[in-house]
């Protein structure tokens, strides 16, 4: 059963770095496109960043643009995002997920069929 578990979320003060980590299992982990999406209170859920299924390509958000940085190792079958200069605009429940469907990058939540449970981060300021 395909399943991708999240872990390095938290509370951190803003300006700080933190990563987060996505292990998939049970599925082609290197068959698509996979992404961080994020859903922050009161608002509706967002792509954060993807990337390309040999991660030769990448898209983010304009937010997050210069500050985060998503990777993956097929080998490990783990997706991450290095996260730097936190704002507190950030906090919210980060989510991974996996396409099998789009080898190439893909950027609308409907394009992936596999979801994480979710990762909180907290940036106080």
């Amino acid at each position: 059963q395909a399943h991708l578990a999240e872990s390095g979320g938290g509370w951190v003060q803003a300006g700080n770095s933190l990563r987060l980590s996505c292990e998939g299992s049970g599925f082609t982990f290197s068959g698509g496109s996979m992404a961080w999406f994020r859903r922050a209170p009161g608002k509706e859920r967002e792509i954060v960043a993807a990337i390309k299924w040999n991660g030769a390509a990448t898209y983010y958000t304009d937010s997050v643009k210069g500050r985060f940085t998503i990777s993956r190792d097929n080998a490990k079958a783990t997706l991450d995002l290095q996260m730097d200069n936190l704002k507190p605009e950030d906090t919210a429940i980060y989510y991974c997920a996996a396409s099998t469907r789009f080898r190439l990058v893909a950027e609308r939540a409907g394009q992936y069929d596999i979801w994480g449970q979710g990762t909180q981060l907290v940036v106080s300021s």
